[in-house]
């Protein structure tokens, strides 16, 4: 159970400790759980909407996604301010966008990016609890984090060293397809229909933003991993909440 135990470590804002430094092959292993944390995530946000029933509906919206990004700590806000400020700054150099994404510091278009973005998850999300939908809280995290799972699986790790190069290095490749496939049966068994249409709105959305990335830097980093799961995350919701 290390493994998962890492994984929610890094993924979450919840108070987990590990007994001490994990071995790489842990590491890569822990990437097998992410869509399990996703769906951990998912039900804490569905208990959550339960018990806001009857709250006005914008404060309602507003408590559910300020949960939301607590609960992972902004990690993949950080990795999605980062990856925007490089795209822009990088002017299409390779070098100069991954150097741009090491800068801790955030200029007016990663502020514009994360703001667009919560915006449209703020409404999206005000929209489907206006229309009665619940099970889209369950999904749309598990998919987020399956992405992750996916971008590890099918596209080289560009950045030398740390985490993420043991995450690459070790991830069991044949088990990640396994958990991959089990996570979308999951999707579709949850929400039927609608789930099997967020897992054609995510595909396409992935197909797309690897693409991007492949061309820009050959591969991925740890920032394109974060800007890629709250990219898929904002057009799951927007795209459930027009059906």
């Amino acid at each position: 159970m290390l493994p998962f135990w890492i994984a929610l470590q890094f993924l979450s804002s919840l108070p987990i400790r590990l007994p001490g430094m994990p071995a790489p092959q842990e590491l890569g292993r822990s990437l097998l759980f992410y869509p399990l944390v996703g769906l951990l995530f998912g039900a804490l946000l569905w208990a959550l909407n339960w018990l806001l029933l009857g709250t006005p509906l914008l404060l309602h919206a507003a408590l559910l996604l300020s949960v939301w990004v607590l609960l992972s700590g902004a990690l993949h806000l950080d990795g999605l301010a980062d990856s925007a400020d490089a795209w822009l700054g990088g002017f299409g150099d390779r070098e100069r966008t991954l150097t741009i994404m090491k800068d801790p510091r955030s200029g007016p278009i990663a502020v514009v990016t994360l703001v667009l973005v919560l915006l449209l998850k703020f409404a999206a999300l005000l929209a489907l609890i206006e229309q009665q939908h619940s099970l889209f809280l369950m999904i749309v995290p598990l998919i987020g984090r399956s992405a992750m799972l996916g971008l590890f699986l099918t596209t080289p790790y560009v950045r030398a060293g740390g985490l993420g190069q043991a995450l690459a290095d070790h991830l069991p490749r044949l088990a990640g397809k396994r958990v991959l496939a089990v996570s979308a049966l999951a999707c579709v068994l949850i929400a039927g229909f609608s789930g099997a249409w967020a897992l054609v709105l995510a595909g396409g959305m992935f197909v797309w933003l690897r693409q991007v990335i492949l061309r820009r830097l050959g591969g991925t980093t740890g920032d394109t991993a974060g800007a890629m799961l709250e990219l898929l995350e904002m057009v799951v919701l927007v795209g459930w909440a027009l059906v």
